[in-house]
């Protein structure tokens, strides 16, 4: 009994080995393929046309990598189990492991745990790395590449606030200091029933004693006949926004640049507002999804790998695409149903994954029998 359960930890051990050869080539052949379609062709114009310096270019590479090397992770664990698994029925070792008495799922334990150390490491990696050097791309991109101001400034911030996925009002501010509580060239507009009916304008905003407060402006009546009337002029006037400085910095941040608990923190903002917040909830639930994608596309492979005998690094990797570009064909249209409030964000988000593991385990039991 304990040689079997040896000879058990030996296979595991022999499998875990030959999928991390598999899974490295993997990482570096889809981030090569990333790499070449995207970032170098970036790199490549800003550095021609821009006349941008390499050693600047050189850091918005590195800053862009860890969101294409997070991206390839799912693709590498299908192509690793698909060549390993392929590997190991041309050269009859699965049937030899199943004459043995070994059943398949028993040999898919290794891939089955391999992948979810894979899918933990997306999952903090997303949450910790990916972020911040996606704001640190950003940030280059802004401030030393496009000669922008530094990052105490926040400039070009727009604010929308919906009820009932009706319009009612969109503050525009021309520049914000949130480290300083002031704001300038603000724009107020007021909808009701969809119509701008009001605007107001102050020259400065700041931030006192937990509020709002804006300075030196003007409000305007817009009539149904579209002409522009002035009311008032004010010296000093309290806005109406429940954010403080450091929230209304964040509200303009790309989700891109957020954790998944600073999304939900901005969807608890946002709901106040009576924003649509299916868009973000659907990024949400996709944030938790796709990290799983690697658990679900290492069985599928080592399923497929079991029928395609024959299939060299070239033949699964084409393969490996096709299946990669149908997961994410199925991922984009769940999402766009989820977004169109078609489907409930978490249903919409985990769709694929659901639809593909169902696949992976029909395969799976066949290569079973």
């Amino acid at each position: 009994m304990s040689r079997r359960g040896s000879s058990f930890g030996l296979l595991d051990r022999y499998i875990l080995k030959e999928l991390s050869g598999s899974f490295m080539f993997g990482v570096t052949a889809f981030t090569i393929v990333f790499v070449a379609g995207d970032l170098l062709f970036e790199a490549a114009n800003l550095m021609i046309e821009k006349g941008i310096s390499f050693s600047v270019v050189a850091r918005l590479f590195v800053y862009r990598l860890p969101e294409v090397v997070a991206l390839t992770l799912p693709m590498a664990s299908l192509l690793s189990s698909l060549l390993t698994f392929s590997r190991l029925s041309t050269n009859s070792e699965l049937v030899a492991l199943k004459a043995a008495g070994i059943p398949f799922h028993r040999i898919l334990r290794p891939v089955f745990l391999a992948s979810i150390l894979v899918g933990i490491g997306a999952l903090v990696g997303n949450e910790t790395v990916v972020p911040v050097s996606n704001r640190a791309a950003e940030n280059l991109m802004k401030y030393e590449i496009m000669r922008e101001k530094p990052s105490v400034l926040k400039e070009k911030v727009f604010l929308k606030e919906e009820s009932g996925g009706v319009l009612q009002r969109v503050i525009y501010l021309d520049s914000l200091k949130a480290r300083e509580g002031t704001m300038s060239d603000v724009i107020i507009q007021e909808f009701e029933k969809g119509r701008l009916n009001r605007i107001s304008l102050a020259d400065r905003g700041v931030w006192t004693d937990g509020e709002w407060w804006l300075l030196d402006g003007q409000v305007f009546e817009v009539t149904r006949e579209g002409k522009v009337n002035p009311l008032l002029r004010f010296e000093r006037q309290r806005l109406q926004l429940d954010l403080t400085p450091g929230q209304v910095e964040k509200a303009s941040r790309k989700p891109a640049e957020m954790s998944s608990m600073e999304l939900v923190a901005q969807i608890a903002l946002l709901s106040k507002e009576g924003a649509n917040l299916a868009p973000l909830k659907v990024m949400l639930h996709l944030r938790l999804a796709l990290p799983w994608a690697s658990v679900v596309l290492a069985v599928l492979g080592a399923s497929l790998g079991v029928r395609s005998s024959r299939a060299g690094p070239g033949i699964g990797f084409g393969l490996s695409v096709l299946i990669v570009f149908a997961y994410y064909v199925t991922m984009s249209f769940s999402r766009a149903l989820g977004e169109a409030g078609y489907l409930f964000p978490l249903v919409a988000a985990w769709i694929p994954n659901v639809a593909f593991l169902l696949v992976g385990g029909f395969f799976a039991r066949r290569a079973n029998n």
